[in-house]
Parts: structure tokens; C-alpha cells; sequence
């Protein structure tokens, strides 16, 4: 059995990371979203209300678990017992980024892959950031995320107003 985890801040979960979560599970036997306490950023929903999000949207997926962690992405994959690493990538910008953390990951893990899958055309724009400045002017974002926890995105939005930063 084969054990991907896909890492990700997940604020809020989009149909981009949707797709990548459903095209990785039709290749590994398990993969596992795994939301990151990032302390350098200031998330709009807590890590708790993006792994209950995730399960909600992935629900449909038997392979698929949500889990959380902090620290050292490679500690965790020897915890879970995973072999790959999966990262999105939608543009060249996203590449230079993490063939970095890729390779500073493979020296500490030589045994953990780094796994770059390209994102559908469909979603190349989209990003976390793009969704909560979108809905903070008052944009439609239903072809943006789940409709699952569309809903719960714009009540987030328009309950913190001005005191979100994108």
C-alpha cells in the first residue's frame, strides 16, 4: 500500500485542491490531506474548521483522510508511514517554490518522493487568497469552491468584514 499525503493550509479548501485530492486517489492506495499550522500566516478559518471542511467535501473518497500537523512536513510522513509527497502546482511561480522544499525535503527524507501534479486548466487561477478577497467585495465564488462549504466561506467573510488581510 502505497501512502501520499498532500499537505496544504487548506483556508478555505478549493476546487483546485478538490481536484488534486481526487486525481491523487485514483494513483495511491491512501492519501492523506494533511491541513499545516502555518504560524506565518493568519488563517481565516482555525485548523479545526479546515479539517472538518475537508472530510465534508471528501467524504465520497474511501482512500482519503484528513488529518492536521505541525512542524517538519518529513516527520510527519515517517510518522504516517508515507512514501510521497504530493504538491499542486499551477504556474512557475508555484514550481520554483517547491522544487526548493522539494529538494530540502529529500535531503532530509531521502526516502520520502515529492510528487508535482499540474493543476487542471480549469482552476490554474485559483488560490485560497483569490476565493476570500473575491468574496470579501461581494464576488460569486460558486464555481470556486465545494458547494459544501460555500455557505460557511461567505458567513466567515462577511462576519470578519475589514479584519481579514488577504
Amino acid at each position: 500500500m502505497t501512502v501520499a499525503i498532500y499537505p496544504g493550509s487548506f483556508d478555505p479548501p478549493t476546487n483546485g485542491h478538490l481536484d488534486i485530492i481526487g486525481r491523487a486517489g485514483c494513483i495511491f492506495s491512501k492519501v492523506i490531506v494533511a491541513v499545516l499550522e502555518n504560524r506565518r500566516k493568519t488563517p481565516l478559518f482555525t485548523v479545526d474548521e479546515r479539517v472538518m471542511m475537508l472530510k465534508r467535501i471528501t467524504a465520497p473518497y474511501q482512500n482519503v483522510e484528513i488529518d492536521s500537523f505541525r512542524g517538519l512536513l518529513v516527520d510527519y510522513a515517517r510518522m504516517k508511514n508515507a512514501a510521497v509527497l504530493i504538491k499542486g502546482l499551477r504556474s512557475t511561480g508555484d514550481f520554483e517554490y517547491e522544487l526548493q522544499m522539494a529538494l530540502v525535503n529529500r535531503k532530509l527524507a531521502p526516502q520520502v518522493e515529492t510528487l508535482f501534479m499540474i493543476t487542471n486548466n480549469d482552476y490554474s487561477y485559483l488560490s485560497s487568497s483569490i476565493v476570500k478577497e473575491i468574496a470579501a467585495y461581494g464576488g460569486d465564488i460558486s464555481a470556486m469552491v465545494p458547494m459544501e462549504i460555500r455557505d460557511l466561506v461567505l458567513q466567515r467573510i462577511r462576519a470578519n468584514g475589514e479584519k481579514q488581510q488577504f
